[in-house]
């Protein structure tokens, strides 16, 4: 069963360690790069440094919003805005990453873009 914390079958790859430091492109622009990825099974996600947008605040993008990963440019882009980033579930602290309350909240809040009727 596929869900927002699985990898596309389209991108024929895992997210490894090796994308750690590629750029995270939203549709409209540069997020940030990928610090670490998820410690929990089956919520396979990423942690992107958007410091840029807020008092150094950092961000998880779910695996399943990833739609393509170019090794040549470093850079890893994803299925939805900057802004839809950050009105997700607020990440606080490295222990977020592997709460499952946290996790499951923000699947739901990806989940209900993907969803979403455009």
């Amino acid at each position: 069963m596929e869900t927002v914390w699985n990898c596309r079958a389209e991108l024929g790859r895992a997210l490894e360690d090796e994308v750690i430091g590629y750029e995270v492109e939203a549709r409209d622009g540069s997020v940030g790069p990928v610090v670490r990825l998820s410690p929990v099974p089956g919520f396979d996600h990423l942690v992107v440094d958007a410091g840029v947008w807020k008092f150094g605040r950092s961000v998880v993008v779910p695996a399943g919003l990833v739609t393509a990963v170019d090794d040549g440019e470093r850079v890893i882009r994803v299925g939805c805005d900057k802004e839809q980033i950050k009105d997700a579930p607020r990440f606080e602290r490295d222990q977020d990453t592997g709460d499952l309350f946290y996790l499951r909240k923000l699947g739901a809040y990806y989940e209900s873009l993907v969803l979403a009727p455009e």
